[in-house]
């Protein structure tokens, strides 16, 4: 095919709307997958703005291409019915067994859903997209919010302590989480020279994690206190 036929088939095209028709499907797809991806991304999840985006874009040209490649009306979903199989691949990469708790549950859920949205768009169904984003960007953000202050999650908080003796720091630490029957996790210690550092996580709930970076704060055993941030359960 010679580039004359080509620019003459996409002015065909362009002169009857279907190629601005395909185009504006996939860009919104596009902009609906970046911007969960956006949320993701800003809470530091591995599947983050381009991993959402790609997917959404994705879903959305696989189905667009399994209508325009179809020979006959019933083999038109053919393709388009192979993006859930698929994403449940990537999914499940996405879920991890690590320091003590699952973690990607909600990612692997976000993208089995960004993946819908990418096929609604896909298929012409714009409000559905865009009604699905709303609902899964107030999921992420209310309700995650929502479950922290209700204290319904389990998080696992890692704090640095320092102390003379890495003996001392531990009972001291241990004294202090015994009345909320929690453990130290995932314990690493160095030694400075002039003071010992002590890693270790604990799991809790947010309100149980506040009430324990006071108590470890009110030590006069411990020299310093630190809170290295959370890990959600996912």
């Amino acid at each position: 095919m010679s580039w004359q036929h080509i620019i003459e088939y996409v002015r065909g095209e362009i002169a009857a709307g279907v190629l601005t028709s395909l185009t504006a499907r996939l860009v919104l797809a596009a902009i609906l997958g970046g911007v969960i991806g956006l949320e993701r991304e800003l809470k530091h999840r591995p599947a983050g703005l381009r991993t959402n985006m790609f997917i959404c874009f994705g879903a959305a040209m696989y189905t667009l291409l399994s209508q325009r490649l179809a020979g006959i009306p019933a083999d038109s979903a053919r393709i388009a019915a192979q993006i859930i199989p698929g994403i449940g691949f990537i999914g499940a990469g996405s879920i991890l067994h690590m320091r003590g708790l699952t973690t990607g549950l909600t990612s692997a859920a976000t993208m089995f859903v960004v993946a819908s949205v990418g096929m609604a768009a896909g298929g012409g169904h714009y409000v559905t997209a865009v009604f699905a984003t709303c609902v899964v960007l107030a999921s992420l953000f209310l309700l995650g919010h929502l479950e922290q202050t209700l204290n319904l999650k389990l998080l696992l908080t890692s704090y640095e302590v320092t102390g003379e003796t890495v003996e001392q720091i531990s009972n001291e630490v241990n004294r202090i989480l015994e009345p909320h029957h929690r453990l130290m996790q995932n314990v690493m210690s160095a030694s400075t020279g002039r003071h010992v550092r002590l890693q270790f996580d604990v799991e809790g709930c947010n309100h149980e994690q506040k009430e324990l970076l006071r108590e470890f704060q009110a030590s006069s055993v411990l020299q310093s206190v630190t809170s290295l941030g959370l890990l959600e359960r996912e």
